[in-house]
């Protein structure tokens, strides 16, 4: 077997028949039992015979046949040969036995549905390499022999051998599927063994993305292990053991102490509970992902086994070159290992990385669920320590975070090994002074380390990244509300303050990354700077040879890769540490206990609401709000809970419902509930799905429904009646419609009980008495059911059964109206000081139309040029040059380093040394350390300038928001513009710059490996042009592709977190209808559409990069081939930077496509912030040369001149042609019913709406002239819905600091709120919660009053919205402002009609006209429309 060393390879006779027949032959036999054994326990239903089955049958026994023809020709024919050479025989029927098993197999994997056969693929393989030497031994004898010689024989191998190799050409198809119910399903389930390998399956897409932009519809549904349903249903189950046996360890420990445990005791408990609630659910997803994940693994590993092998190969390949007298055909061999090493490494690696992005998927999918489940069950303490936005950024950030552990987790571990064997190599090579090496290794370490510390210190810019988003998410909520009161500039100041933070803690943290980037990418050459410098220095003898020289590069650059892995690979561990602590922290937040609501079935007999002596509290550890609540609800009954503000009625309701913490009693509910809340709770659905809510439509009774809750005028005015979409958040309803669906819903319900809070608080007064005739009241649609009512109505009382009083938290009184009024306790003043007043409620008429929210688009085709333009545009020109020529020079100095290594390697060895080497040494030392300082000048260079121009597009894109009209709002989700403040900013902040940075640095790094080349093997420009070619031509391909899968998944992206948006605003209502699990599927459904998108995007990945490495290892091959061919005129130093070099680039494509896609898909996101600059916008806020007096308005006077108004082009008239004048001082008070037109005006007068024709003047100037600040800052709104900021409550009455603290206090003694204002501890900076959620709805109108009595202007409208304020609150208000604006023309759209009895006129507006107007007596008088309002009220 010495064949090695002789100019012609070949092998003995014997070992060809024998060795190279039995070993494929072995190893079906040996694994076969283990694949049987596999085969059982995988069932994937039969599969039918097909036409491939029965073609590999017929081969595989024609390939049996022909093992016993030759055993009976060997037998007929040489005999007298065989009886010296038995083995011989043996051969033949050991190949007949193995092909019988092989068919065998091909039956049984049919029979368990095994569509394509890794273990076969195999055995073919095998059969057919061990073929190829008797192959090109016969083609040997031909040509030295001639065909006559034994013809026989010939014709008997080829035949065999081509039956063989359509064998291996058949198992690279996979058979036909069982039968599918899937539509479009993917095709990596139907893919082949080597087709799943090399990702061919996925060309059809890429192909069909290439000719025509993708659509949704085009992409593959998901498979199986993939779904929601199947992910969570699994992992549920693992985190509700994990989660019990954290609590029981949770609860000895509490119990082995005893109850008396200090705060601080119980902060630690609770800090430790976090912390392990984290590892919890690290466990958890490893339970299920963990064995997948393995196999990926195991792919890593066989990939470093074939990375370490190829520098071994190098160093053959250069001995062979430095070698003159060796064999030709081992140069080849040298030539053809290294690509065959390459194209496998990169074959598993792939592998290794598709089989990390499917766990990360997964782990994605899985997270989301359990996060989802577990906001519809948290208690409302808990509800409250988490936001909305937090939530959401839960599912949003540290879902992403966790993927990227997923994807760099190994390397921790790994990377570690890699280095040490590299050192080990190297150590090899060079000896001792491979110890340089690893001590520059140890010095760029802690550096790294350190500045890793530093910048995870500077990770504050993700805390004031929330506090800006969290502020954005109120901007757009109140948006209305900053627009009625010229406030935006305070926002837009307080948005810019965290925006200014952010950027200066990301501009510290991008210089720290361009130090440690520079450290990185000069590390190759420190390291080799020290070991040759070491190697040279400590002995003369030592000389540098091209062997050693570019073996050591090669394995210096394979080192850098762990190298530079290991810190990312620990900054992203430690991040995901941090994610699942804090959504260790969600997932264990005290849930709503299920104990504290009794829930019997439905029975006649038996009380539907029962308390029993309850005391209840919002959490844990506050003070009971509820004390010592004894009710009884009997069935059929109306209850009705009356009380002032704040005195605990909707938490009544809440307790009914579970929502609080049962301090002690019992509660006990019978039969189904239905729950309508105070503030309606409105999907982003058409109108017909919130009513149905999950609930099959029954035309009559829905019928009914829409009539008995008045709905059926408001279907008339709605564009598509009950299919119309409505807004988030209900924004294209009024408060009164909203109300009314919300109440609807309820009522389809057909429940057993019904809690209503305050629903006839936000309907006119004739619409309230329909509702609570025709469904509250003791003839309604409800009248045989439980119902519990809250309610500031007085006129309905002496229709209810019973009567709850309640103040402060305890139920007074109880009992019938009758009984109430003789007890002549507090009840009986109540009622008495409010007798005269009948109280109507509010209604709005914000939007009649029912518009359609735009969804998210998804651009279509290609970045347009212009995008980048205008990033480039926005950095300037000043930056950009500098930035190129630092690349050139980094480059350059690289190259020439390079070059000097070569030349000193190639030095000839005198007497064993090599001249002048410390001139060499010092050359090669200035080259590199000259390129290290260009890199650290290009990475700052770039980080400063996308600073400086994500800085520029965030205003941009806050301005165009800030100055965009109202309807811009209600068209637009408000998800769709949170995206574009978080997700899409950060792309700018981090992701473009990163992205160029490595980019520009590939492409400037390709181009010197390229010049090497051609310095080596001129004739390699052959080659490296048509792979230039070639490689434009993949990437085109999937550029277009990926990017439009990029859009499809930020498109499918925004639904998921409006939904979850939606729901943890809606959780009491979607618990009180038990409609959980129809939620958790919408949700489901929601994740699983993402991820359809994202599958195929990382997929596209993969692809591209198995098919740029296949191209990338063909410049290896050429090169290698080339040196071999050329060894006579080249010298080993040339072919070895040529070979050394040519080895990167499979590295540097996939990086410099990975970088290009980055950025072309992070471009994406200034296309999409650029969006808004071209809608339309509202007026100038200030004109700087209006003639505007300082004192405007000084009277107050307000003309209308032929006013007509719509809410777009093209729709009905909402006010048409109104012409008044109001008087300064005057009091004019203005009614109508719903849709007449009211709000309509007062839009008017603040240009929310802008005219369509005439004219408004204010004071005798045209306020359409003015600046819209200058107008709205000089008049004051008290807006129907009191919204308030997160922030402090000075703040929420004064955002510009304009007031000192006495006219604060003032203000707020005017408003009533002095003294509960002074009983906080803060006082003024008492912080609001998000929407002002810690104060009752009555005291945030309190709060609107007292900022209107703080601008104290001369106009004063009043868009009445006592609607929630009981009627003493109302008293207040209307008193107050009789007093304090006693010198202001006051408008007031009136709901009661009682609070105008007293003003100077009365306007009567219906369907956009004014029918009446005089003074109120003149118009009772007149017997008009105006006349009936009141009859109706009762008022007359």
């Amino acid at each position: 077997f010495f064949f090695f060393f002789f100019s012609h390879p070949d092998l003995t006779q014997c070992f060809q028949h024998t060795v190279l027949v039995w070993f494929p032959c072995f190893y079906l036999w040996v694994c076969a039992p283990f694949y049987c054994l596999y085969l059982r326990f995988y069932d994937n239903g039969r599969i039918s015979l097909s036409s491939l089955c029965c073609a590999k049958t017929g081969l595989g026994l024609c390939l049996a046949s022909f093992g016993l023809l030759e055993m009976v020709y060997l037998l007929v024919e040489k005999r007298r040969d065989i009886e010296h050479h038995m083995v011989f025989l043996l051969s033949p029927i050991i190949r007949s036995f193995t092909m019988i098993l092989a068919v065998l197999v091909i039956h049984l994997e049919r029979l368990r549905g095994f569509r394509s056969s890794i273990f076969l693929f195999l055995f073919w393989t095998l059969a057919v390499i061990c073929s190829l030497v008797p192959l090109r031994a016969n083609i040997q004898t031909i040509i030295d022999e001639g065909f006559s010689a034994d013809a026989m024989r010939f014709v008997a191998f080829f035949t065999f051998f081509s039956l063989q190799l359509a064998q291996l050409i058949l198992s690279c198809f996979a058979d036909h599927r069982p039968v599918t119910l899937k539509p479009n399903p993917c095709p990596v389930e139907d893919a082949s063994f080597l087709s799943k390998v090399l990702f061919w399956w996925y060309g059809r897409l890429v192909v069909k993305g290439y000719r025509s932009p993708l659509q949704a519809e085009d992409l593959w549904s998901l498979r199986e292990e993939d779904t929601s349903e199947k992910i969570i249903c699994d992992l549920e189950k693992e985190w509700a053991k994990q989660w019990a046996k954290m609590q029981e360890s949770a609860l000895n420990g509490t119990q082995a102490l005893g109850y008396k445990l200090s705060e601080q005791t119980q902060l630690l408990r609770k800090l430790h509970k976090e912390q392990i609630s984290g590892f919890c659910l690290l466990r958890t997803l490893a339970k299920n992902f963990g064995p997948y994940f393995l196999t990926g693994t195991l792919c890593l590993v066989i990939q470093d086994a074939f990375m370490f092998s190829i520098p071994q190969v190098l160093s053959l390949l250069l001995g062979f070159v430095r070698d003159e007298d060796a064999p030709l055909w081992k140069g080849y061999l040298f030539a053809f290992l290294m690509f065959l090493l390459s194209c496998l490494q990169s074959l598993f690696n792939h592998q290794y990385m598709y089989t990390c992005f499917s766990v990360g998927m997964r782990v994605k999918t899985a997270v989301m669920g359990l996060v989802y489940r577990k906001s519809l069950v948290i208690n409302s303490a808990a509800r409250r320590t988490c936001t909305v936005g937090e939530i959401v950024n839960l599912v949003s950030a540290d879902t992403q975070k966790l993927m990227d552990f997923v994807v760099y987790f190994n390397a921790v571990w790994v990377a570690p090994i890699e280095i040490a064997l590299c050192l080990f190599f190297l150590w090899q090579r060079l000896g001792p002074s491979a110890l340089a090496g690893i001590a520059t290794v140890i010095l760029i370490f802690p550096l790294n380390g350190f500045i890793a510390k530093m910048r995870s210190k500077l990770q504050v810019q993700m805390k004031y990244m929330d506090g800006r988003i969290k502020l954005m998410n109120e901007i757009l909520s109140g948006i209305k509300i900053l627009k009625f009161y010229a406030w935006e500039n305070a926002f837009r100041e307080r948005v810019l303050g965290y925006r200014e933070k952010e950027l200066n803690a990301l501009k510290k943290s991008q210089i720290l990354y361009s130090i440690s980037i520079a450290s990185f990418n000069s590390s190759t050459f420190l390291i080799a700077f020290a070991m040759f410098g070491v190697y040279v220095l400590i002995d003369e003898k030592h000389v540098l040879d091209a062997q050693k020289v570019f073996v050591s590069m090669a394995l210096i650059n394979i080192l850098k890769a762990p190298l530079s892995q290991l810190p990312f690979a620990m900054s992203t561990t430690m991040q995901a540490v941090v994610s699942l602590k804090r959504l260790g922290k969600f997932l264990c937040q005290d849930e709503l206990k299920l104990d504290s609501v009794e829930r019997a079935p439905y029975h006649p007999d038996i009380d539907g609401v029962v308390i029993d002596n309850g005391t209840f509290s919002w959490s844990k550890d506050s003070t009971p709000c509820l004390r010592r609540i004894n009710v009884k609800g009997q069935r059929g009954s109306l209850v009705a809970v009356v009380g002032h503000v704040g005195s605990g009625k909707s938490s009544l309701l809440s307790a009914m419902l579970g929502e609080m913490e049962k301090k002690s009693g019992h509660v006990t509910v019978s039969g189904s509930v239905a729950y309508v809340p105070q503030q309606a709770w409105i999907q982003n659905a058409t109108l017909k799905d919130n009513i149905l809510f999950g609930h099959e439509r029954k035309d009559s009774w829905y019928q009914s429904v829409l009539e008995a809750c008045a709905l059926l005028p408001d279907l008339g005015i709605l564009p598509a009646r009950d299919a119309t979409e409505i807004g988030e958040k209900g924004l294209n309803l009024s408060g009164g419609q909203k109300q009314r669906v919300s109440l609807a819903r309820a009522v389809y319900r057909k429940a057993d009980i019904y809690l209503l809070d305050d629903p006839l608080s936000a309907v006119d007064a004739h619409v309230g008495q329909h509702i609570f005739e025709k469904v509250i009241g003791p003839n309604g649609v409800l009248k045989n059911k439980t119902r519990i009512l809250v309610t500031h109505g007085l006129s309905f009382l002496p229709q209810a059964d019973l009567i709850l009083v309640m103040e402060d938290g305890e139920i007074t009184e109880m009992g019938s109206y009758a009984e109430l009024l003789s007890r002549k306790n507090t009840f009986a003043d109540f009622v008495k000081a409010f007798s005269a007043i009948s109280d109507t409620e509010q209604e709005q008429d914000q939007e009649e139309v029912g518009r359609l929210t735009h969804a998210d688009k998804a651009h279509t085709g290609r970045v347009k040029l212009e995008m980048y333009v205008e990033y480039f545009r926005t950095i300037g020109l000043a930056f950009i040059i500098p930035i190129i020529f630092l690349y050139a020079f980094q480059q350059a100095a690289s190259l020439a380093y390079n070059y000097w290594l070569s030349l000193w390697a190639d030095e000839p060895v005198v007497n064993g040394t090599q001249v002048d080497t410390d001139l060499k040494l010092g050359v090669f030392g200035a080259l590199g350390f000259a390129q290290g300082i260009a890199i650290f000048g290009t990475t700052v260079a770039i980080s400063l300038g996308g600073i400086i121009a994500s800085r520029h597009l965030h205003l941009e894109l806050l301005n165009n928001v800030l100055h965009s009209p109202m309807s811009f709002f209600e068209s637009t989700p408000s998800g769709n513009l949170l995206n574009r403040f978080s997700k899409e900013i950060d792309a700018i902040d981090c992701m473009i710059p990163d992205g160029l940075k490595m980019m520009l640095g590939y492409v400037f790094k390709l181009l010197e490996v390229c010049i090497i080349v051609l310095m080596a093997t001129p004739f390699a420009g052959v080659i490296i042009l048509p792979l230039t070619l070639l490689y434009a031509f993949i990437q085109s391909f999937y550029v277009a592709t990926s990017c439009q899968l990029r859009r499809l998944e930020s498109v499918s992206r925004s639904p998921i977190y409006t939904h979850f948006n939606e729901t943890v605003q809606g959780a009491g209502v979607i618990r009180a209808f038990g409609e959980q699990s129809r939620f958790i599927l919408l949700a489901n459904s929601r994740v699983d559409h993402n991820q359809t998108s994202y599958f195929p995007r990382f997929v596209a990945t993969r692809w591209l990069a198995v098919n740029l490495e296949f191209l990338g290892n063909l410049l290896v091959l050429a090169a290698a081939i080339l040196s071999v061919m050329g060894r006579a005129t080249l010298s080993p130093g040339i072919v070895g930077l040529a070979v050394s070099h040519s080895l990167q680039v499979t590295g540097i494509l996939s990086w410099i496509v990975r970088a290009w896609t980055d950025v072309e898909n992070n471009i994406v996101s200034v296309e999409r912030v650029k969006e808004y600059a071209e809608t339309t916008k509202e007026a100038p806020w200030t004109i700087e040369d209006s003639p505007l007096p300082s004192d405007w308005p000084k009277s107050g006077s307000i003309g209308f001149q032929e006013y007509g108004l719509q809410y777009r082009r093209g729709l009905d008239w909402a006010l048409k042609e109104i012409s008044l004048s109001v008087n300064e001082r005057e009091k004019v008070g203005i009614v109508g019913r719903t849709g007449a037109g009211k709000s309509s005006l007062a839009l008017g007068i603040f240009r929310i709406l802008e005219a369509a024709k005439g004219k408004i003047f204010i004071d005798g100037i045209n306020i359409a002239e003015i600046g819209l600040h200058q107008l709205r800052s000089r008049i004051t709104i008290i807006p129907q819905d009191p919204v308030l900021f997160s922030g402090s409550l000075r703040m929420n009455l004064d955002p510009f600091d304009g007031y000192t603290d006495e006219e604060v206090w003032r203000a707020l003694e005017l408003a009533h709120l002095k003294n509960f204002v002074s009983g906080l501890p803060d006082k003024l900076n008492h912080e609001c919660s998000e929407g002002g959620e810690n104060l009752s709805l009555g005291q945030r109108q309190l709060v609107c009053l007292a900022r209107a009595l703080l601008r104290k202007t001369k106009i004063l409208v009043l868009d009445e919205a006592t609607a929630a304020v009981d009627l003493e609150t109302d008293n207040l208000i209307q008193s107050t402002i009789r007093t304090q604006f006693e010198d202001c023309t006051v408008l007031t759209i009136a709901h009661r009609l009682n609070t105008i009895m007293d003003y100077t006129r009365v306007i009567v507006m219906d369907r956009g006209h004014i029918t009446e107007m005089d003074s109120p007596n003149n118009l009772i008088s007149q017997r008009g429309q105006f006349y009936q309002m009141c009859r109706e009220a009762g008022l007359v």
